[in-house]
């Protein structure tokens, strides 16, 4: 039996995102960030209310999938503004006239609910700008010496993936970019551990593979081809060389592509054969780009991070 290769029967819901020096881990009842501070290791838990216990509609398949997309993104980006506080600024750079105006104007609680909402909707507008409407716009410069919707489709779906992997490649070579995406291998590999039931060590969790099928990176690379042929679809049944038309027909598409994702992501997640393999395997080789392998230090984050979300109740947390 190679090394990394335990049976995986079972596979956990549990998730996680990597931060500036930390991992967020997310249970079925909780979630946890766990940071490396230069003063050690800061935790910070938080019990999880599902707002589909409230509307069960919004628990139902695909619909499901664009909400935990924007909680994800949300709770997301208040880990990451979390694990940043850890880490002095630099002192030479002096606030801007704008900065002490928020600071004598806004208390300081208003102004960080500001800050995460700014940052989502930022975050949310730099996805579909980049990924989908950007490439829209340059197949459109084609549009005059092309006659066919199914070309025009493919020289947008080219677009798109070209543009991905070039952001993908781009910031991996980013120095800060690149320790975070060692933490990504952490969350990765200690998650492989879990579900192989070994003792969550460093030792243990050292030798696990750092490609996960139910990583972020997978995620987006099938929004976006799963995009591709729902685009080419509708697109065929409506003026697609007129550009405001293209745009929309994206955006109203927004939630089934992330939707039928999420399902997508679900269904390769619990099994593993030679199909599932398949389907996976170009989410999992963008892995190459967005992780690393980790430090020691590293894992014990992802470690301690797991330990804290993982269900008292054995197979509460089963995908």
């Amino acid at each position: 039996m190679k090394k990394g290769k335990e049976d995986r029967a079972f596979r956990t819901s549990i998730g996680g995102q990597a931060l500036i020096e930390g991992i967020l881990m997310r249970g079925p009842r909780r979630q946890a960030i766990v940071v490396r501070s230069p003063e050690g290791l800061v935790t910070k838990v938080e019990e999880l209310t599902l707002i589909s216990s409230k509307y069960p509609v919004l628990g139902l398949p695909v619909i499901r999938g664009a909400v935990t997309f924007i909680s994800s993104m949300v709770n997301g980006v208040r880990a990451l503004m979390f694990s940043a506080d850890y880490f002095p600024e630099d002192e030479s750079v002096q606030p801007g006239k704008l900065d002490k105006w928020l600071e004598e104007h806004i208390p300081a609680e208003k102004m960080q609910s500001v800050l995460l909402w700014l940052s989502v909707l930022l975050s949310l507008g730099l996805t579909v700008g980049l990924f989908l409407l950007l490439p829209t716009f340059l197949a459109g410069l084609a549009d005059p010496y092309i006659h066919s919707a199914a070309i025009h489709n493919l020289i947008e779906g080219v677009v798109k993936i070209v543009i991905f992997m070039g952001y993908m490649i781009l910031i991996s070579r980013q120095k800060d970019v690149a320790r975070v995406f060692q933490y990504h291998g952490a969350e990765h590999k200690t998650i492989f551990c879990y579900e192989a039931g070994l003792e969550l060590t460093v030792e243990n969790a050292r030798r696990q593979p750092k490609h996960h099928p139910r990583c972020g990176t997978s995620f987006l690379f099938v929004v976006i081809i799963v995009s591709i042929l729902f685009s080419s679809l509708v697109l065929s049944y409506v003026e697609w060389k007129v550009l405001w038309v293209r745009v929309a027909v994206h955006l109203l598409l927004l939630i089934p592509v992330v939707g039928v994702t999420y399902e997508f992501n679900r269904w390769v997640g619990r099994h593993d054969n030679a199909l599932t393999r398949i389907l996976s395997a170009p989410g999992m080789w963008m892995q190459n780009f967005t992780t690393n392998e980790p430090d020691d230090s590293m894992l014990e984050v992802a470690i301690e991070a797991l330990k804290l979300v993982s269900p008292e109740e054995k197979g509460e947390d089963k995908w």
